[in-house]
């Protein structure tokens, strides 16, 4: 890229407005690995600002990973170090490089479980050895009998047929795969999370957007999606992640009369997403309350007690779960049975259980407190649940640039969003749509002193 072209993108001449502007470049690619820059000079007197500025610029840029600065050789854009991420996950895992170069303080963009408030995995591990450390056939029911009351009294209804799976994701893939077929079409959510539309994109599906409020997905838009015909609604019924909105039972009510009365939502599947259900206030919500039979449910465990167990539960109609359970014959065959029976001493341990409960009130009071915070300096954030905040902002870049200047890394909002801003979803109201950061709490810690200030301040910036 030529000099005048690389300054053309350069809005703010501060080393944060520099080493975002260059971020931004080369995570879409418009300088491409390998890529050598301009001086460090020459940029500085094209921009009219000192070459220490834009040197502090080009070391957070090393200290990020994305540029190598050989001395007389020039500064180089370096291959990232991820290249298995997914199009969408690269731009979640996207943090601005802070001006010295060092890692963020405090993490506010992974979200991630607080590792504090997780139970412990060795007593269960320890219980689950010595009665399942062998399987004696191949054969074996998928799901071990003992695992399936207590998963039966977490659900929301009543599911036809239960099964286990390895983690939310791969739940939401044998969902995907059970009932959609190449080129279907699949009303998401807007926002929603990346690694879903990565997903539909590896499958050949195509994602629809519809709106949501801070009760769920609108029935409005939903009605309006449901012209494209899909196979399938996919939705987030508690702790949505980025926005924290859960669904309640009116707005469900009103969902599953939408797909009942549609001429094309009669025949597209639900498939639920309940990845954060454990550590959430909200109450157990589900459109399998009113439609069992169309309704794939997914119960992750990873947010409760580990990202590490890597399993979670799927309940849905009889034939869509046999034929996951078939389809997963040829590959893995089952979810581990010693993992099957840790999640059933953590589910039935006195101690484990009291572990989640504190962990689900301790978010709740980093919430409110967070939310509380941020209404006093003039942001308004609507109440949420989980693990995140859905925070309007100005700019989402600025923002996220001032708050790496202060060692705290967001994600930005635009990795949520499905479709573009010319969309006529734009003119929907509720919190989905605009520039947003996403904040997560599972690093937050107690009273970090000053962190609503300092969102407040960067919402501002832009």
């Amino acid at each position: 890229m030529e000099l005048e072209q690389l300054v053309a993108e350069i809005d703010d001449a501060s080393p944060q407005g520099i080493a975002a502007a260059l971020s931004l470049l080369i995570r879409t690619g418009e300088l491409a690995p390998g890529s050598r820059l301009p001086t460090v000079r020459a940029v500085a007197a094209a921009l009219g600002v000192s070459p220490g500025t834009v040197s502090a610029a080009w070391s957070g840029l090393a200290g990020a990973g994305l540029l190598a600065t050989r001395g007389r050789a020039g500064s180089f854009v370096l291959e990232q170090p991820t290249p298995w991420l997914t199009p969408h996950s690269h731009a979640l895992a996207d943090r601005a490089p802070s001006p010295t170069g060092s890692s963020p303080r405090l993490d506010l963009a992974t979200g991630m479980p607080d590792p504090a408030l997780l139970p412990d995995l060795k007593t269960s591990l320890d219980r689950a050895l010595p009665r399942h450390a062998s399987v004696t056939s191949y054969l074996q029911p998928p799901l071990i009998p003992d695992l399936e009351g207590p998963l039966r009294a977490l659900w929301p209804y009543s599911p036809p047929s239960l099964t286990v799976v390895d983690g939310a994701m791969d739940g939401m893939e044998r969902a995907l795969r059970a009932v959609a077929r190449f080129g279907d079409r699949v009303v998401v959510e807007t926002p929603t999370f990346p690694m879903l539309l990565d997903l539909l994109e590896h499958l050949r599906l195509m994602a629809v957007p519809a709106a949501m409020d801070d009760h769920g997905m609108l029935p409005g838009s939903l009605e309006a999606a449901l012209g494209s015909r899909p196979a399938a609604v996919v939705l987030q019924p508690r702790a949505h992640n980025p926005t924290g909105a859960s669904l309640t039972a009116s707005r469900a009510e009103e969902l599953a009369g939408v797909l009942a009365r549609h001429r094309h939502g009669r025949d597209a599947v639900i498939i639920e997403d309940d990845a954060s259900g454990l550590i959430t206030a909200a109450p157990k919500v589900s459109l399998g309350q009113h439609l069992p039979h169309r309704t794939l449910h997914i119960l992750g465990f990873s947010k409760s007690h580990g990202p590490d167990l890597r399993i979670a539960a799927l309940g849905g109609p009889a034939g869509a779960i046999e034929r996951i359970i078939a389809h997963r014959v040829l590959g893995p065959g089952w979810t581990s049975r010693m993992t099957q029976a840790m999640l059933h001493h953590l589910l039935e341990d006195r101690d484990a259980v009291a572990t989640v409960r504190r962990a689900r009130y301790v978010y709740f009071t980093r919430q409110r407190e967070l939310t509380a915070g941020l209404r006093a300096v003039g942001v308004d954030v609507a109440p949420s649940d989980g693990l995140n905040i859905w925070v309007p902002v100005r700019s989402e870049h600025a923002a996220q640039v001032a708050l790496a200047a202060h060692g705290i890394s967001v994600s930005l909002g635009s990795a949520f969003q499905v479709g573009d801003d010319d969309s006529p979803l734009a003119d929907v109201p509720g919190p989905h749509r605009g520039a947003h950061i996403r904040v997560s709490l599972g690093q937050y810690g107690e009273g970090f002193p000053g962190l609503a200030a300092a969102i407040g301040r960067a919402a501002q910036q832009g």
